[in-house]
């Protein structure tokens, strides 16, 4: 054999060898990963072949799939559809499975998830059709529908965490949208449904309860800042400190102010308790100076910032800067400068001191059900993480309770019942109205839900937006909901 056709040989070998080896990754490493890609035409073909299970709320289906007489045998339908539209996310034979748990769960959903394989098996044997597991959520109905209501047509968020277990009882992002409309198999009405929504300058489709473009907590963040304070030891909810009507910043020409211009109290000093009750700015950026940068985002670390939650949804982590110089440190401890949290981190704030300062893992699927509603998988509370000490907890729940009673959070109140609370008022970008907040639980002495509610750009109240006023009657909607049941 001459030299040419030897190269020509071993290069038609090498060739051989590659396509061996490639075929090979595909068909046995990769094959699980490209399946279960959302935009894989096959596996929707097939996954369309059988009924997809349902996910429901108090037992009523929220997404269920019902006979079609076209190609793909089964149509997707959203009862309620706008109002848990983030939550059930879509499923789409163009654009696959998005959003919420129609993505998240689309292997317990599809059937294809590996804790249904001896029931597949089964189904197989026994010669039963096919179909996905249905979830169960832990959602209240009627906190969720309280949520919805309150909020109206204002933009914004509420997330309603039962403190003791973690469980979402209410979980909305206004505005909404119809995941419907990208369920059906008329291609083309799908299409221009999906340039509309993902046109709209509101963003229907964006999770403000746990993801987008996160928003700053504002005064809501101070029970950050007053529970590093406590925990240092050198700190009481009776201890003075100081409260101008405005704090000159170091390293600065720049003075932080007080909202109203007046000071904290008598001699320009306050006691903790007080301060957190008028929100007082200068106080708590003093204090956030006091304990330092290292002691804040350690303590808010506890509460959950930073951490890659799922609930199954994937919850963008809400943050506190890495480096602060003092001014930024002053700003970030009432809430501004770089602090970014999502309103679902805020409620695990208020849930975790709630708790007796132990902060639950939030989740969203109570339980995993077959077609003949057997429980295959149910969720069990799981501890994330102690912020506070039950002490430091008690503390900063008897100054919560300031807060609704005599403070800026009287709006929240609610007849009969003790409320802890704390309320925000976020600024966010030059010349826009700020995000109006209220975070906080009920009953106090005895806790059934903790909340958090943010109204972007001060809903219909506008520049004039106050946390108190237009974010407290929203979350007093949703505690009456769960504790008069």
């Amino acid at each position: 054999m001459n030299s040419p056709i030897r190269r020509l040989s071993t290069l038609v070998a090498l060739l051989f060898g590659a396509l061996l080896v490639s075929s090979t990754i595909i068909q046995f490493f990769q094959a699980k990963d490209l399946n279960a890609r959302s935009d894989n035409r096959r596996t929707l073909l097939s996954s369309y072949a059988r009924e997809r299970g349902q996910i429901l709320v108090d037992g009523n289906p929220i997404a269920k799939s019902v006979p079609s007489d076209d190609e793909l045998k089964w149509l997707r339908t959203y009862p309620q559809a706008s109002l848990y539209s983030h939550v059930t996310g879509y499923y789409s034979f163009t654009y696959g499975a998005g959003g919420g748990l129609e993505a998240s769960s689309d292997d317990l959903l599809s059937g294809q998830s590996d804790k249904l394989f001896y029931r597949r098996v089964s189904d197989m044997l026994t010669g039963n059709k096919p179909s996905g597991a249905s979830l169960e959520l832990s959602l209240d109905a009627r906190a969720q529908q309280a949520a919805d209501q309150a909020l109206g047509k204002q933009r914004g968020a509420a997330v309603a965490l039962d403190p003791k277990t973690g469980a979402v009882i209410a979980l909305v992002s206004n505005p909404a949208y119809d995941p419907g409309r990208l369920a059906s198999h008329d291609s083309a009405k799908v299409a221009e449904a999906w340039k509309e929504m993902n046109a709209a300058t509101s963003k229907p489709m964006v999770n403000r309860a746990i993801a987008g473009n996160l928003y700053p907590p504002g005064s809501t963040f101070k029970l950050v800042t007053a529970a590093a304070a406590l925990s240092s030891g050198d700190y009481t909810q009776e201890s003075e400190i100081p409260g101008p009507a405005s704090l000159k910043l170091p390293q600065t020409t720049i003075s932080l102010p007080n909202h109203g211009g007046g000071a904290c109290g008598p001699g320009d000093k306050s006691t903790l308790i007080v301060a957190l009750q008028k929100s007082c700015n200068t106080s708590f950026a003093w204090l956030g100076m006091q304990i330092g940068a290292d002691s804040l985002r350690s303590q808010a670390a506890k509460f959950g910032f930073g951490d890659q939650l799922r609930i199954p949804m994937r919850v963008t982590p809400s943050t506190v800067p890495g480096e602060l110089n003092q001014p930024q440190l002053a700003q970030a401890a009432i809430g501004q400068y770089d602090v970014r949290v999502t309103p679902l981190q805020m409620a695990m704030v208020a849930a975790g001191i709630a708790n007796n300062g132990t902060v639950m893992e939030p989740y969203l699927v109570k339980s995993v059900q077959g077609s003949d509603a057997s429980t295959i998988d149910e969720t069990q509370p799981k501890e994330l993480s102690q912020a506070v000490t039950p002490d430091v907890a008690g503390q900063l729940t008897r100054m919560m309770e300031a807060v609704v009673t005599n403070g800026t959070g009287r709006p929240a109140q609610i007849s009969g019942v003790s409320v802890a609370g704390k309320t925000g008022t976020a600024e966010h970008a030059q010349g826009a109205a700020p995000h109006a907040w209220f975070v906080g639980f009920a009953p106090a002495d005895d806790p059934k839900v903790a909340v958090a509610v943010v109204v972007e750009d001060g809903g219909s109240a506008g520049s004039e937006a106050f946390g108190g006023t237009v974010a407290g009657p929203i979350a007093k909607k949703v505690m009456e909901a769960v504790i008069n049941q």
